[in-house]
């Protein structure tokens, strides 16, 4: 690695870019891959079949561009997400990232500051670096927990540009409530700020969490983003997506690149909205899993953190590092997301839900009651 950034060094790079690390989680060939929240059920078979019709029908036409307006993409986005949205609310691109990337374009820069809450999302502040926009860390706390007050304070003192809430949080798995969104969003009103509620995991939240496409309405600068690798099981697609006042979407244009959702990818995702009954079947499956690891963690006495989305961030570990090593070496990779003491697992099915407890239990001695 020193070589390599040495080999770097002597490039032009930018200098803000120097000494970073790019975006990366272990890619290893294990039988249970449990450490990057991707949605181990994969694509139903009635649903696959739908999707290689719709993208084989583009395929003696790839030598057009594509719909450079993703129209029937729109459409589809918003009648999935309900909420009196319109075509017009909506904006798509290559997975998530790319949208948000997208608005840091627009509404970041040089001279422009981003705020976010630390522990969460870990592209934030890359993505704020590769826009030449200042990325400021606010404080949570101990619980993983933001407050209403608190986060509308120190976005007011901080005069960020673009404001990043994410909920259900990753890595913590912790919902925000409303509330926090309304007061953040009033609270940024000074400098003008667009407000990201970045709800890439919002299927898999409980019953009694209200999503922030409710706040919407008469709220020009508030943004909600979702995604289609978590609970469409097509991380391997890239399709992320946004709802927001039609403005938004008209700045946006402003910076995306020529044609930037290809004729494939807007009909693979086309025929997957098309079907999204069959392919969020499993939603409910994977939320019992995760509901039963939170439980079995805490019979094993860890920590858990209450989880609204498909993984659990645990704590009360003496070694981590030789615990992720120890599951790796059973067949299980999950993820150490660098919080001292804890690792995060993605809720799989239910029999790789069971490995991993039973795996668990081995290392640490004990049995799962």
């Amino acid at each position: 690695m020193s070589e390599q950034f040495e080999r770097l060094s002597r490039l032009p790079l930018r200098d803000d870019l120097r000494g970073k690390h790019p975006y990366g989680a272990p890619q290893l060939d294990v039988p249970i891959l449990l450490n990057v929240n991707e949605n181990t059920y994969g694509v139903p078979d009635d649903v696959r079949q739908a999707i290689v019709d719709a993208v084989s029908r583009e395929v003696g036409g790839l030598n057009r561009y594509p719909d450079r307006e993703f129209s029937d993409l729109r459409s589809n986005l918003a009648r999935y997400l309900g909420h009196g949205l319109t075509p017009d609310n909506l904006w798509a691109a290559n997975g998530s990232n790319e949208v948000l990337q997208h608005l840091l374009q627009a509404f970041g820069g040089p001279g422009r500051s981003a705020i976010g809450f630390p522990p969460t999302y870990s592209m934030y502040p890359l993505l704020a670096s590769s826009t030449g926009t200042r990325y400021i860390p606010g404080e949570g706390n101990e619980s993983f927990t933001l407050g209403a007050e608190d986060a509308a304070r120190q976005v007011h003192d901080s005069g960020a540009n673009v404001v990043f809430l994410c909920s259900p949080n990753n890595p913590t798995g912790t919902a925000l409530g409303l509330d926090v969104v309304e007061a953040v969003y009033e609270a940024s009103g000074k400098a003008n700020a667009i407000v990201i509620v970045d709800e890439a995991y919002a299927e898999f939240a409980h019953s009694d969490t209200v999503s922030a496409l409710t706040l919407l309405k008469g709220r020009e600068r508030l943004v909600v983003s979702r995604t289609m690798s978590k609970a469409f099981a097509m991380a391997g697609a890239r399709l992320g997506y946004l709802a927001s006042a039609p403005e938004v979407a008209d700045a946006l244009r402003l910076v995306r690149l020529p044609y930037h959702l290809s004729a494939i990818t807007q009909a693979a995702a086309n025929a997957a909205l098309t079907h999204s009954t069959q392919l969020l079947a499993n939603v409910e499956d994977i939320k019992t899993q995760r509901d039963r690891i939170v439980e079995s963690l805490r019979a094993l006495g860890l920590t858990p953190a209450p989880s609204d989305a498909n993984f659990v961030l645990f704590g009360g570990l003496e070694d981590p590092q030789g615990i992720w090593q120890g599951l790796l070496e059973a067949g299980v990779l999950i993820r150490d997301v660098g919080i001292p003491g804890h690792l995060r697992v993605t809720a799989g099915t239910e029999t790789e839900t069971t490995v991993f407890l039973d795996s668990l239990s081995a290392l640490l001695g004990k049995t799962v009651s």
